[in-house]
């Protein structure tokens, strides 16, 4: 896959991150009684479902290269939709997703100790600004088990987002997703066995909606963490708590109050602060390259 800019690499983070929103908020419609782990199995079975015929034109040299590495990231995908499914039907849709928003911040030190990445004054400003946000946003006060889920979210994301690199870069984009889904759905049947509920099929067509918006998320990922070190371009992915809110208020009628408008400023400027800076570096570099 060919490198892109930084600043590409954060548009297509910007996008698929406000396109997730549409996602949480299909699981926010759930009955408060849907099976949590049988819905996590219609979404892995429908993203399979949806992503297999952009495979079946593919190269299938080499198809399961890497294979550790997406069971990993699997896993910890499966670990972090169920918490999320709780997350989302616990609390606010733009309160939910402001915490998901730490992943940036977590994505730093995982980074630095994974991947040994020198850390930037900007993108450590950056993040703490934005977890600051975050912070404001929770209120410490008011953290509940649901604000834990939704921070085991935060950890999980970030989790999958670094481990992309460990991903053979000669898989297609539609094959990395598939087999990620694809190698976790044992577990997730095997959850929803051991959950012990009747099964309904009423929420496939709610599952197959989420799976089709969060895939163009995944995608973008797979792109963007490729192609650019992540305390460049993590601080995009705050840009869908402004979805959040807006879809939160169209949606569900949730009226953020004054610390949530306060916090999402604290989480979108750095952003655009830190996607100035980077423009500004990469301006130099090309002058420095033609002198």
């Amino acid at each position: 896959m060919p490198k892109i800019s930084v600043g590409l690499a954060m548009t297509l983070l910007i996008v698929g991150n406000l396109v997730a929103v549409f996602s949480d908020a299909l699981i926010k419609t759930l009955d408060a009684d849907t099976a949590i782990f049988q819905f996590v199995f219609f979404r892995q079975l429908t993203a399979v479902l949806i992503l297999t015929p952009f495979c079946l034109s593919t190269s299938k040299k080499s198809f399961i290269d890497g294979l550790k590495w997406h069971a990993l990231r699997a896993h910890i995908w499966l670990f972090g939709a169920i918490f999320m499914v709780i997350a989302i039907n616990s609390m606010p849709l733009a309160t939910a997703n402001a915490i998901f928003y730490a992943a940036p911040l977590i994505m730093l030190p995982m980074a630095m100790m994974l991947f040994s990445e020198k850390l930037t004054k900007h993108s450590v400003a950056a993040g703490m600004l934005g977890f600051a946000g975050v912070l404001v946003v929770i209120r410490p006060t008011e953290l509940n088990w649901a604000a834990m889920a939704a921070l085991v979210v935060a950890v999980t994301l970030a989790a999958n987002n670094l481990l992309i690199r460990k991903l053979p870069t000669h898989q297609t984009v539609a094959q990395t997703l598939l087999l990620t889904n694809l190698v976790g759905m044992p577990a997730a049947f095997g959850l929803a066995i051991w959950e012990g509920q009747p099964w309904d099929w009423a929420p496939l067509l709610t599952a197959a909606g989420s799976s089709a918006f969060i895939l163009v998320y995944a995608a973008t990922c797979v792109i963007a963490y490729r192609s650019a070190e992540s305390n460049k371009i993590a601080s995009a992915e705050y840009s869908g708590l402004l979805g959040a809110v807006g879809v939160g208020l169209l949606w569900f009628d949730e009226v953020p109050d004054l610390a949530m408008l306060i916090g999402t400023a604290m989480i979108i400027l750095p952003l655009v602060w830190l996607a100035r800076i980077e423009k500004m570096n990469q301006h130099k570099q090309r002058l420095q390259t033609e002198l």
